[in-house]
């Protein structure tokens, strides 16, 4: 039969197959399938599964850890953005593999499902469970080494994007410690960034810590001199008590811990003085930011015991009321972790336990544990009761206010809030709604909008901040009601996002610190009181322009310092002319090119002066005549770089030394002063090194030297050095333009603001999203909660970060 079109039932048939044969099925041996989706097995190619990577290797170690057999592990973030993952386990075993007829360590790190952990006698309890672990991060690495001591041998093995290189070797004899050494580097072809966030994974390492009593993990970051080390000698009794520190506790740590069917449940839990909700649950050390079966179960037994105390302890007849979960776990901080043989995880990334038996058998053990404290301890189980019928009736109060708001704030146009400038649409999805700091921006708001479509509702002063407020006083704020009420959609329990009157919530605020902290205070209310709000994509932040560049009747909004440099480079390159030391003159587009490649260049300098280089320094290595790389520093190319910088004024040396069962190469600069530079020879391998160096090579191209002679008409004068002509470029444009920054929005007349800020055709708004609903978490808590330590450390941590300061 000829392949034509068949006509059966109405519905057109190919016959034939298309050229459908066994020859259109792909194979991906070994670990090709990872690299080509990576995302199935780690998640993400972003941020997080490049963070994923580490708790990998990690979670290895730690399975160790939790068999007995490891008490240290040490992670070192490299300048190249490698990583190196150590402990003092037993080493993966090095003998052949009776099947794959290879060493089992090369089978661990080249075969997907293979691993210890699926036999019993090795793991009794792992968080690794589908066997992909390592070989991922192996598949997904520019290269990865291993080290094992083992059977007083020292091995090691290499491989490059998933494949073996060479043959396992013995590196070392006579070894009498154990343990396996892993170290990688992520590979520039997968992933989006391959920066590594040092507080991201200092969180999860403290909190492995805290998990596994006795254990230490310490913990350096090479790229920025930062080193900790985590051992908590009580576990998450200790984790508990740091979490509640300076909350005012209402008793002592309720401690549970028990044994059934080889399932070992932990529980911390402690009341404080606030009324935040912080219950953090692990399975396997692995934390379960979705919860699960246990944190069900938990929430089950708390409430069941809770409610059974007040009906028939000894307490007040003031206090015999019924509480609902919600009450029982205000102001609660607790952890609970549970260890058992198999569990079941959703999906690779393991954010929710599945396991239906672990919620009874968690369920028993605290409540039999939160029984006998209650019975025991008669004053403690009585403070926590008053704290739970307070936060009951304060609930109560809520839903009244909540009323309250709600008849208010029905959907007539007559129950508005008065200083609601309304629009005429009544469609949500043409609509927005600004709001505006202060009642001056708003007038100029309200005469410059466009009407049909914008609302305007002013804000009085800095509105409350919901982090440390309970929610009836919450609802009590005259400013934050009238918000609610403007939108129309509700609030908690009676929200509903069909009623919401606008799809445009638009913060507009003023470029200076004030503004910046009622903006902070309006995202938090929103996260915490409209967090589907933003996930629907309704709330957005409005970038008014920093400053108005002006040149007779010409002029243009700029919203910030890099795009005003920009401007005024591209401004002036018609104006001016670089002549170059190889007499070529460079202006126009082409200047513009040169000038963002210097600025570019100026940029990774500052950069490297957290890894000790000073610009000279840098400078001088760079303008070395070829790239370096790690491998520059083994041959004969270090007696020519030694001969260079020495023109230049600087010593030029390496050393080694054993780190981590890796013989490591560090390169020292001296300069005249005998000040020192010690640096691991990765930093050539560093995309901070590469970038630098092609910025320079392509900036010495264009010009062949240093020495430039800036012409403007017909005045010229010599700038020595690529940032002094930067600079002296930039002064030139300066003085040919009129700028003025703005610091609020009532700086503007009526006309300014529509046309840089809120209108559709020229503005810029950016779209509130939540990428990391834990992190947001934690850093509203930090920065807006009642505790200053974490502030405080956040200041100190980010303090260096800083470019520009209004105070």
């Amino acid at each position: 039969m000829s392949n034509e079109n068949l006509l059966q039932n109405g519905v057109a048939k190919i016959s034939g197959n298309g050229g459908y044969t066994a020859d259109s099925i792909t194979v991906l041996e070994g670990l090709a399938a990872v690299r080509k989706r990576p995302a199935m097995y780690i998640g993400s190619t972003d941020i997080r599964g490049l963070h994923h990577l580490v708790y990998e290797v990690v979670d290895n170690s730690i399975d160790e850890a939790m068999a007995g057999y490891c008490d240290r592990i040490r992670v070192v973030l490299h300048l190249d953005n490698s990583v190196t993952v150590s402990d003092n386990g037993r080493g993966i075993p090095v003998d052949m593999h009776p099947k794959e007829g290879k060493p089992a360590v090369e089978v661990v790190m080249t075969k997907l499902h293979a691993g210890g952990k699926f036999d019993s006698g090795s793991y009794k309890v792992s968080g690794g469970l589908h066997g992909v672990g390592v070989s991922c991060v192996n598949a997904l690495s520019e290269y990865l080494e291993v080290f094992v001591k083992r059977d007083g041998k020292r091995h090691h093995l290499r491989f490059e994007r998933g494949v073996t290189v060479g043959q396992l070797t013995v590196i070392g004899e006579g070894e009498t410690a154990t343990g396996t050494t892993v170290r990688f580097r992520p590979d520039e072809e997968i992933f989006e960034t391959n920066q590594f966030s040092y507080e991201t994974l200092s969180k999860r390492f403290q909190e492995l810590a805290y998990l596994n009593d006795g254990l230490t993990i310490e913990f350096k970051d090479e790229r920025e001199s930062k080193e900790e080390a985590y051992c908590y000698h009580g576990g998450i009794v200790s984790f508990v008590r740091d979490l509640n520190e300076g909350q005012g506790f209402l008793h002592d740590i309720i401690d549970v811990s028990g044994e059934v069917d080889s399932v070992i449940v932990s529980l911390a839990m402690q009341y404080n003085a606030g009324y935040k909700e912080n219950v953090l649950t692990f399975a396997n050390n692995i934390r379960t930011k979705e919860g699960g079966t246990h944190l069900v179960g938990f929430k089950t037994a708390l409430t069941r015991a809770v409610n059974n105390y007040v009906e028939k302890g000894d307490l007040p007849k003031k206090l015999k009321q019924k509480v609902s979960g919600d009450d029982v776990r205000e102001g609660l901080t607790a952890v609970v972790s549970v260890k058992l043989p198999n569990p079941q995880f959703e999906g690779q990334t393991k954010t929710k336990l599945g396991n239906s038996e672990i919620a009874g058998i968690v369920s028993s053990q605290v409540y039999e544990r939160l029984m006998t404290f209650f019975e025991e301890n008669p004053n403690d189980a009585k403070a926590i009761i008053e704290k739970i019928v307070d936060s009951a009736r304060a609930r109560e109060a809520a839903r009244k206010a909540r009323d309250l708001v709600r008849r208010k704030g029905a959907l007539s146009d007559h129950s508005l809030p008065g200083k609601l400038a309304d629009c005429q649409s009544k469609k949500p999805e043409e609509s927005e709604l600004f709001i505006v700091e202060g009642d001056s921006a708003g007038g100029s708001a309200k005469q410059g909008r466009d009407p049909r479509f914008q609302a305007i509702l002013p804000l009085r002063g800095k509105i409350l901040n919901v982090e440390r407020t309970r929610f009836d006083k919450m609802l009590g704020n005259k400013e934050i009601r009238a918000m609610i009420t403007a939108m129309g959609a509700g609030i908690d329990e009676d929200m509903d996002l069909e009623r919401l009157r606008y799809h445009k919530i638009v913060i507009m605020t003023d470029a200076d610190v004030d503004g910046a902290h009622i903006r902070t205070l309006l995202l938090t209310f929103f996260f915490r009181q409209y967090r589907q709000l933003i996930d629907n994509g309704f709330l957005y932040i409005a970038q008014p322009p920093l400053f108005r560049v002006q040149k007779g009747k010409n002029e243009k909004y700029i919203v910030d310092e890099p795009t005003l440099r920009s401007h005024l480079i591209e401004a002036i390159a018609g104006e001016v002319t670089l002549i170059a030391p190889n007499e070529q003159e460079i202006s126009k587009k082409k200047l513009e090119r040169l000038l963002e490649k210097i600025a570019y260049l100026e940029a990774k300098v500052r950069e490297a002066g957290a890894y000790g280089f000073s610009d000279e320094l840098l400078l001088s290595v760079l303008e070395y005549g070829t790239r370096l790389t790690p491998a520059s520093f083994q041959d004969g190319e270090l007696e020519s770089l030694r001969t260079y910088l020495t023109s230049k004024g600087h010593l030029v040396w390496t050393e080694q030394e054993m780190e981590l069962d890796e013989l490591r190469t560090f390169v020292i600069f001296e300069n005249e002063n005998a000040q020192r530079t010690r640096i691991g020879v990765e930093f050539f391998n560093s995309k901070l090194y590469r970038y630098a160096y092609d910025a320079l090579d392509t900036i010495r191209q264009a010009t062949g030297g240093h020495e430039l002679t800036l012409r403007k008409r017909e005045q010229s004068y010599k700038v020595s050095g690529y940032f002094h002509a930067l600079r002296a470029v930039i002064d030139e444009a300066h003085k040919e333009y009129n700028i003025q920054r703005y610091k609020g929005l009532g700086e503007m007349n009526p006309e300014q603001l529509w046309e840089t800020t809120m209108n559709p055709e020229n503005r810029t708004m950016f779209q509130v999203s939540v990428e990391d609903a834990e992190e947001a978490d934690k850093i509203f808590s930090d920065l807006m909660g009642d505790q200053v330590e974490p502030r405080r450390q956040f200041i100190e941590r980010n303090a260096l970060s800083v470019s520009e300061l209004d105070i």
